[in-house]
């Protein structure tokens, strides 16, 4: 799957129902800020972060940022040290 065909399986996803179909609100923002951290981060402006801290609070919104962050880094890393081909059978 390219990563347009994820973003429009993201957008295409505008209700949720608890059966588990689509996305919430705060799930797609979740989505679409971690992938601008990781491919555009030199872009994220005071718009993204408003739009990010007017649905989750301070402490979720700085979470969501390091742990995002903190993937970012080790798969960078794995490619690094190409080791990104390797799978765990778990």
């Amino acid at each position: 799957m390219s990563e347009d065909e994820a973003a429009r399986g993201v957008d295409a996803a505008d209700t949720f129902s608890e059966e588990g179909g689509g996305f919430t609100a705060r799930e797609r923002a979740a989505i679409h800020f971690a992938e601008k951290l990781a491919v555009d981060h030199h872009n994220i402006g005071d718009a993204d972060v408003a739009a990010m801290r007017a649905l989750f609070t301070d402490a979720e919104f700085l979470e969501l940022s390091m742990m995002a962050g903190q993937y970012i880094g080790f798969g960078r890393v794995l490619a690094m040290l190409q080791l990104e081909a390797a799978s765990c059978p778990v």
